[in-house]
């Protein structure tokens, strides 16, 4: 049987993030993707919407202070209770900082490479 998501994950802390090396797939603009997960309970849309715009406000934040990130989409497993934000940044310690200032309470950042294909 497949464990459930509190299973996999019993807590969440910043202290369990995992930095990326630079390089790999990069995004549209040439600056590579991160995932940044995160729990979301199941039935929790509005919670995911709030996410959102905290994760948006936290980039355009950042950028004005010259660290560049932009908010890029979310991806909800409802049924794992798991939900992935998508950042463009310079690297993933830039991605992990924006997850932190949104209060997203990120468990783990890893770059994403996309297939470029839409």
């Amino acid at each position: 049987a497949a464990l459930g998501p509190s299973a996999r994950h019993p807590e969440q802390s910043s202290h369990d993030l995992r930095f990326p090396p630079l390089g790999g797939g990069r995004s549209v603009e040439g600056v590579p993707s991160y995932l940044v997960e995160t729990f979301l309970p199941r039935g929790a849309a509005g919670e995911r919407t709030a996410r959102e715009r905290r994760a948006r406000s936290a980039a355009q934040e950042l950028t004005r202070q010259g660290t560049h990130v932009r908010f890029n989409r979310t991806i909800d497993v409802p049924e794992d209770e798991i939900c992935f934000f998508v950042f463009d940044a310079q690297s993933g310690r830039a991605a992990a900082l924006v997850a932190q200032k949104a209060a997203l309470d990120p468990f783990r950042v890893v770059e994403a490479v996309s297939s470029g294909e839409e």
